[in-house]
């Protein structure tokens, strides 16, 4: 960390871009690697974690009225 950064709060994020370009080295760039990975992994949780909330907030399904219509 730099001298002059001040440590984030765990205050949430704007979501960031990430983009991937190609460039030949001898030796990839292993810092830069795992911190893309980093990142996909933590929006990947989050989106996980939306969809379980939204579906333990969203009704049940009507299941009788599937059930009679199969009568």
């Amino acid at each position: 960390m730099n001298k002059n950064q001040k440590r984030s709060s765990k205050a949430r994020r704007p979501e960031r871009r990430i983009s991937v370009r190609a460039v030949r080295r001898e030796k990839p760039d292993m810092q830069k690697l795992g911190r893309a990975l980093a990142e996909l992994a933590l929006a990947q949780a989050e989106a996980e974690a939306e969809a379980d909330a939204s579906a333990k907030t969203a009704p049940p399904a009507n299941t009788k009225a599937r059930d009679t219509a199969d009568d």
